[in-house]
Parts: C-alpha cells; structure tokens; sequence
C-alpha cells in the first residue's frame, strides 16, 4: 500500500517515488495490466511531481490516439491490425503479407498457432517481451529493426534494473517471435537480436538449498499451525516438488496403497500445466508430506482440488503461493530461504544418502542426460520410497 500521495499519480515506497496510473476501462484490452506502475528513480518529491506530470501528459495523447483508432471507420473491419496506415500492395491468391509483417502482427502470429492450449504466463511472456521492443524501438517491420535497435532495447532492459537472466530470457522470447513469424512468412532475415552482448551474471543470485536444521523448524512450525497453508509447506518440504505442482494437485491424484503409504500422481492439469514433460511422475509422500496429505484428505475429501484457495478462477494462481509462502518462510527459516529452496535441498539429502543420480532425477522430474533413460518406464515406486525416506529421516 501507498505510505504516502506526494502528487497526482504518485505514491512512495521504501523511501523512492513511484507513478501509477489506472488504464481506462474502454482501452485496457490493449494493455496486459489494468493499471501503468513504475518507479520514478527519485527520492525528491518535487522530481517525483514533474516526472509523473510529464508521464502522465505522454499517456493522455497516446490514450486519445488508441480513442481515435477505436472510432467507428468505413471499412474497419478490413484493416489487418498493426498495418493501418502502412502502404501495402494488393494482396491476392495465398494472403501473404507481401509488404511484411511488424513485430506486434508477429506476435499474433506467434501466440495464434503455438500459444494453443498454453498458460496465460505463456502469452503475457510474449506481449510483455515484444512490448518492451515496441516501448523502445517502434512496431516496425521485422527487416527494418537493426543492431542499433537491439543494442539500445538491451540499454532499456538493463535501466530498468533487470537482472541478467531476465533479460537473457526477454531477448530468448523476442528471438523466437521473430524466426518463428518469419519463417511462416517466408521473409528471410538475420535476426537484429541474436548475439547481443550484456553481463548474463548480473544481479543474479545463487538459489540457495535451505539446510536440513532449518527445514525441520518450519515442519515444527507446521505441525503446529495444522491449517492448508503449511500443509502445502510440508508436502514440499519433504518432496521436492515445485510449488505449482503441489499446489495444483487434485485429492485424486493422491493415492494410498494397502499398506498406508501414499504416492502422488504428479500429471498436467487445465489448470496447471508441467514444466517439462519429464515432470509427469509419481512421487513418494514420507516424512512431513505424508502428514500433510492425511491432513489434506480429512479435510477435503477424497475429490476435488487439493487447494482451492489457489485454484478459485479456473487457473492456478502460482504466483499468489509463492509470493504468500515466501514471506512466511523468511520468518521461520534462514535468510533468503525460498520454497523452491526446498526443491535445492532434496537433491543435497538424497546426495547425502548416496542415492543414485537417475533416481535423483525420477524423484525430481529432472532431465536424465542419455539416450537409454529414454526407455521403459523408469524405477517402480518403492525403490523411490526407500531412498526419500533415508533422505528425510
């Protein structure tokens, strides 16, 4: 929440002013977020005041040119979005765009035939990346961006404060929209974005394991609140699993055999896709994962979402849990423990126990290097069960 309004369209946070502006409800269908917020770089409420007046000036006149374009026009209907204006030649037979394609038409392209049945993070990537070359550099044609244009959006990335893998994965995002709308063009082109240099290293930090003594805190501390929260804590805890596959699990997919033991079932969902397809596994529940499933069943049944609380609107909201669990975990582990630090450190206790690398990967859905870990079905549960729990215990 703002601490303070200092002027119009402002707010201060952690000493720093910040704009932020709502989107109007009529043009927020060509925005990915309904509200415009970034910081201000200063501390000084009368630079604060200027630099948002003026932000503020720039988006008026942009809205009222985005109003203009949404007016009723003879022939609108026609218009190829992202080219009105543009000379095109007559277009006939195949309906190849022969006069080229820009970037936000490639994205289009790009998120119309392989952003089938991928996740909202999916396409929010793409816009987001390619709307920051647009920000920059234009919507141009795609043979029209240079390396200048490339150098000066790796500038714009790295003053945003961008960490180098972000902007390693920006710059990845940006290049496959380009080949790929190219290539189903057929514009031959050398992609202005390939081969930019920046510091891959920077403002990137080492996600650290989080050591066993303060993994057995927080499962104290769970056991002791006993609510869906740090249930959801626990069965990581002890498995392994990233968040968005725990928390995206139904009550079906956990499932007890005769002797009492449960095993989860971790498959891609509507609601919650996999990472990768070696992620579709079966994974032991021991240790603080078996209490938190017992738990888990006695209050939601044997049906339904396993964590509705993140699964209210028809698509898990990963997001909210991280951020949610995060800010509990800081207070009852060491600094910089994150969930996904518990994923770090069950491959460290299974090192510990000397298990085996490839039923280190199988437990943890990671990628086995070789072609014959390619065939048959891997190792059968029980195995994966004795080593967590000599991994846990």
């Amino acid at each position: 929440m703002p601490e303070h309004i200092s002027a119009p369209y402002t707010f201060l946070k952690e000493g720093v002013f910040y704009f932020c502006r709502r989107v109007p409800i009529e043009l927020r269908r060509h925005y990915t977020s309904p509200k415009i917020a970034y910081s201000l770089r200063t501390r000084s409420p009368r630079v604060a005041a200027a630099r948002a007046v003026r932000a503020a000036g720039q988006l008026d006149e942009y809205w009222y040119h985005l109003r203009c374009q949404d007016a009723d026009l003879p022939g609108k209907h026609m218009l190829r979005l992202g080219v009105a204006g543009r000379d095109q030649a007559p277009v006939e037979g195949d309906g190849v765009n022969v006069g080229g394609m820009s970037l936000s038409e490639a994205v289009l392209t790009y998120l119309r035939l392989k952003g089938r049945g991928k996740g909202v993070t999916f396409h929010r990537a793409a816009e987001r990346s390619c709307g920051y070359v647009i920000d920059t550099c234009g919507d141009k044609l795609l043979v029209s961006y240079t390396k200048a244009d490339a150098n000066a959006f790796r500038d714009a990335l790295i003053a945003r404060g961008m960490a180098g893998s972000s902007i390693t994965r920006v710059f990845g995002t940006v290049r496959s929209i380009i080949n790929f709308a190219a290539n189903e063009e057929g514009i031959e082109l050398s992609n202005p974005f390939g081969k930019v240099y920046y510091d891959r290293s920077a403002g990137v930090r080492d996600r650290q394991p989080i050591p066993v003594t303060a993994i057995r805190a927080v499962q104290a501390e769970c056991y002791r609140q006993d609510d869906d929260l740090r249930w959801l804590v626990a069965l990581v805890a002890d498995t392994g699993m990233r968040l968005a596959e725990a928390a995206g699990l139904l009550c079906e997919d956990i499932v007890r055999d005769d002797d009492g033991n449960y095993t989860a079932r971790i498959t891609p969902h509507p609601w919650r896709r996999l990472k990768t397809t070696g992620s579709t596994r079966e994974v032991p529940l021991v240790g603080s994962a078996h209490w938190a499933v017992k738990r888990l069943l006695a209050a939601q049944g044997d049906t339904g979402i396993a964590f509705p609380r993140y699964n209210k609107t028809g698509t898990m909201n990963a997001n909210a849990a991280s951020a949610s669990l995060n800010k509990w975990l800081k207070a009852h582990a060491s600094n910089g423990s994150t969930m996904h630090g518990f994923r770090h450190s069950m491959r460290d206790r299974l090192r510990a126990v000397e298990c085996p690398a490839d039923i280190v990967d199988q437990i943890g859905g990671w990628q086995t290097e070789g072609v014959g870990h390619g065939y048959g079905k891997g190792y059968p549960v029980a195995v994966l069960r004795r080593w967590l729990d000599l991994a846990t215990n």
